[in-house]
């Protein structure tokens, strides 16, 4: 390994640069992703670098004092095969502090997350496609702006750790992306927000008490994609969330696995009908 390498903190504009090898490597992560990635954990995000130059990344997302999340694990091209990946992944994960660390493991990848102490705990698919169909609901959902009452604390009892500095963040209408809310009796009952991508747009998250709720925040973010591709990262075991997906015209388009390495946390999967994003949880 060259002398000059060392793992260290990104700084200004290297977040940028390691969406745009996302980009580059298929992953298609949204157009202004950045803002919200660095609100969650600014001290989350590392480089491995020669000298000056960013060679490889790593996030590791700290939710508080008991969980952390992988993500943005990648060396580029031109500096594989000479184990900067090994050491960015060690320093990433010492960062952890003693937490369970979750993480969404792509297929070709997984066997050797699980000789990193990573287990399965469900798998996710990607549906995409255009919609072809909006699903129907008795409830009526509402585009929210700044306004997000309640959203925190609903959001927390599914996530399962609070993220109020990411959510405040990633649900701020812009023009690239929209959050959508229905409320029944005064009370959340579901959220979802649409981002625009590279190529077409992503939904995540969609957090629902039930799958009529899901349907109607569905309802009102499939007019944001105009006819553009649109993705959701569905748990397979979650079978309405599969349903919905499916009866607008979706099909499966890439799988990865939620995994942790230790205590997991309970998530609610029956209220999981999208998950917010496969680089933060």
């Amino acid at each position: 390994m060259n002398s000059e390498f060392a793992v260290r903190p990104m700084r200004p504009g290297e977040l940028e640069l390691v969406l745009e090898w996302a980009r580059q490597e298929g992953w298609n992560p949204g157009l202004d992703d950045s803002l919200a990635f660095h609100a969650a954990d600014p001290s989350g995000f590392f480089v491995g670098a020669l000298g000056e130059v960013p060679v490889g990344s790593i996030s590791v997302v700290k939710y508080g004092d008991v969980f952390a999340f992988v993500g943005l694990y990648m060396v580029h091209p031109d500096f594989r095969g000479k184990g900067y990946g090994k050491a960015i992944w060690d320093a990433g994960i010492a960062s952890a502090e003693g937490r369970s660390i979750g993480l969404d493991g792509v297929v070709a990848q997984q066997e050797n997350y699980r000789k990193a102490g990573f287990e399965e705990a469900y798998k996710t698919v990607r549906y995409g496609g255009v919609i072809s169909s909006v699903p129907a609901s008795t409830l009526t959902a509402s585009i929210v702006s700044d306004k997000l009452d309640g959203l925190l604390r609903y959001d927390a009892g599914i996530f399962t750790v609070p993220r109020p500095d990411f959510i405040s963040s990633w649900c701020t209408s812009r023009k690239s992306r929209r959050t959508a809310i229905v409320r029944k009796s005064g009370k959340i009952r579901g959220y979802g927000t649409i981002r625009r991508c590279y190529e077409g747009y992503k939904i995540g998250p969609l957090f629902a008490s039930d799958a009529d709720a899901a349907a109607s925040v569905l309802a009102v973010l499939a007019k944001e994609a105009a006819g553009a591709r649109v993705f959701i990262d569905i748990p397979a075991d979650n079978k309405d969330a599969v349903a919905l997906a499916q009866g607008m015209g979706l099909e499966p388009v890439f799988e990865t696995a939620r995994m942790y390495r230790g205590k997991a946390p309970e998530v609610p999967l029956k209220n999981v009908f999208g998950v917010t994003t496969l680089e933060l949880g």
